[in-house]
C-alpha cells in the first residue's frame, strides 16, 4: 500500500544582534531546541560588540550545532580594526563626537577579549545566506547584500525579487530576513516576505524581551513568527557592570530602556 506523500515542512531559526548579551542568547537557544523541524539556526550578524561578554559569546556561538553565520556591520568594524583610522567612524557618526569615540573604544575592548579566534571565527561568516527550500527562496543578511548598515526598502527588496525569480524560475515564494534595525518589521508585497525579528539582546523598541524568529517553509509556503521572551536582564546588567567595557553605562540605559540611550 501506498503511503500518501506529504510535503516537508521545514523551519529555520533566526536570531541576531545578540551584542555579546549571553543570558538573552541562552533563553533563545532554549526556546529553538523546543521547536521541531528546525533545519538551522541563522545567525544573522552584530554578535560581539557593544556588550557585556564577548569572550563567552564566541565559545557559546562555536558550540551550535547546524548554524549559518551572516557577518554584521559591528562583526566588521572587528576585523577592520577601526581603531585604528586616524578618524574613526561608525554608521557615518562624527568622529569627534564623544559617544562614537566610546562606541570605538568598545570596539578595540571587544577584539581584545575575543582575540584571535574571534577574528578568525568572523572571517569564517558570510556576507549572506541563501535557502532554496520547497519551492521557496529565501535569503538572510544582516542589512542588504550590498551594504551591512542600511536594511533595504521596499522597492530595494522588491527589485530583488524580481531578480531573484528570473534567475531562479520555478519557486513559487520568496523571503528576505534581515536583522541591524533592533526593531521588528514585517510586510508582504505579493509573494514577496520581507522580515526582521528585532534584537535578540538589544531591542530597540521600547520592549525590555528579547527577541528571535522562524520561517517556516512547506510547499510553496512561507510564513513568519516573531517571538518575544523574557531572559534575566539583571544578569546582563550586572555583567556590564562586572566587567565595566567602554560605553557600559549607556549600554546598561538601553538595556533598561529597550531604546538607543546615548545621554
Amino acid at each position: 500500500m501506498l503511503q500518501d506523500s506529504k510535503p516537508q515542512i521545514t523551519t529555520l531559526a533566526f536570531i541576531t544582534d545578540v551584542h555579546a548579551n549571553i543570558p538573552a542568547l541562552e533563553r533563545a537557544l532554549e526556546l529553538i531546541d523546543k521547536r521541531e523541524n528546525v533545519k538551522s539556526i541563522v545567525v544573522n550578524g552584530d554578535s560581539f560588540s557593544i556588550g557585556g561578554d564577548p569572550k563567552s559569546t564566541l565559545t557559546r556561538l562555536k558550540q551550535i550545532p547546524n548554524a549559518v553565520f551572516v557577518r554584521g556591520n559591528h562583526d566588521r568594524y572587528l576585523i577592520e580594526k577601526i581603531w585604528d583610522y586616524d578618524r574613526p567612524t561608525v554608521e557615518g557618526m562624527d568622529p569627534d563626537d564623544p559617544v562614537c569615540m566610546d562606541i570605538v573604544a568598545n570596539q578595540k575592548w571587544t577584539f581584545e577579549q575575543i582575540g584571535d579566534e574571534g577574528e578568525e571565527f568572523i572571517r569564517e561568516m558570510k556576507i549572506s545566506h541563501i535557502e532554496k527550500l520547497n519551492n521557496c527562496f529565501v535569503e538572510f543578511t544582516h542589512a542588504w547584500f550590498t551594504r551591512d548598515d542600511i536594511p533595504p526598502t521596499l522597492e530595494e527588496a522588491h527589485q530583488w525579487r524580481n531578480h531573484a525569480q528570473n534567475k531562479h524560475p520555478g519557486y513559487k515564494n520568496f523571503a528576505l530576513v534581515h536583522g541591524h534595525t533592533h526593531l521588528p518589521r514585517y510586510e508582504e508585497y505579493g509573494n514577496l516576505k520581507i522580515a526582521c525579528p528585532g534584537s535578540t539582546g538589544m531591542p530597540f523598541d521600547e520592549n525590555q524581551k528579547g527577541a528571535l524568529g522562524f520561517l517556516t517553509i512547506g510547499d510553496g509556503t512561507i510564513d513568519w513568527e516573531q517571538v518575544r521572551f523574557d531572559y534575566d536582564i539583571n544578569e546582563t546588567i550586572a555583567t556590564l557592570e562586572r566587567n565595566k567595557p567602554p560605553f557600559y553605562k549607556n549600554l546598561i540605559s538601553t538595556i533598561i530602556n529597550a531604546s538607543i540611550r546615548n545621554d
